[in-house]
């Protein structure tokens, strides 16, 4: 192990420890406030990310959407792959920008489209970070990595440690499922749209406010796309110095 791969190894053990703490007081509050306005979000937005979300991730996993035009760094260090992942995420981070504020400005119609927008713009980035760290993304088991990971990003900080674990302990992971593609039928769907739903609703939902929604877009699209970088980075490391 180089340099700096033993400080990425350093930096991975720190992120160990972030992911496995309990949920702050703070979390607990916000998991509150989150229930009680869920409860009063009409019903057909609910519908909207709910349908965008199972559309895509199967679209992931058992289709070639995302696969055709990704092809797998080989034969690269891990400074190079950082170095690539940096400019990859700074383009994504400026598109998804870009679509929340158009988005934003467009008042509730357009708001909601932005959901399915938004996780497009994720998937599509997940899997290009994925092949820039040498997982050959048109393996169907390595796409459920990339779906655990997408999970880990966006999970609820009650369960983020079991779904740091489901990343780190892959090879266990796997087991859990057939190497056929209907094997997606055993992912808990409900739980993954709840918690991704959790995770964007208070924010998007401003985005939806008058005056308001061209900023509140921009800005946290932008910032989404930032903490999924950091998540994606960390996993894929992961695969590459420790599993």
């Amino acid at each position: 192990m180089n340099t700096y791969e033993q400080h990425v190894f350093e930096e991975l053990k720190k992120w160990e420890v972030e992911m496995s703490k309990q949920p702050s007081l703070w979390n607990k509050a916000t998991k509150s406030i989150q229930t009680k306005i869920n409860e009063k979000i009409p019903q057909k937005v609910h519908d909207v990310i709910t349908a965008s979300m199972k559309h895509m991730i199967k679209a992931t996993l058992i289709g070639s959407e995302y696969t055709t035009k990704r092809t797998t760094m080989l034969d690269t260090n891990l400074r190079e792959r950082d170095e690539k992942l940096k400019e990859r995420l700074a383009f994504y981070k400026k598109t998804a920008a870009v679509e929340g504020a158009g988005t934003g400005a467009g008042g509730i119609l357009l708001g909601l489209a932005d959901f399915p927008l938004l996780l497009g713009i994720k998937m599509k980035f997940l899997f290009e970070a994925a092949s820039i760290y040498g997982l050959d993304v048109k393996d169907y088991r390595e796409r459920i990595f990339i779906l655990h990971v997408f999970r880990l990003a966006f999970s609820d900080p009650h369960k983020r440690k079991e779904a740091f674990e489901k990343v780190v302990f892959w090879k266990e992971t796997l087991n859990e499922f057939p190497e056929i593609p209907s094997s997606i039928d055993q992912i808990n769907w409900q739980e993954l749209q709840q918690d991704y739903r959790d995770h964007i609703d208070l924010i998007k939902m401003l985005q939806m406010v008058p005056g308001l929604g061209a900023i509140v877009g921009a800005y946290a699209n932008y910032h989404f796309l930032e903490d999924l970088g950091e998540v994606a980075q960390n996993c894929f490391r992961w695969r590459l110095l420790i599993d």
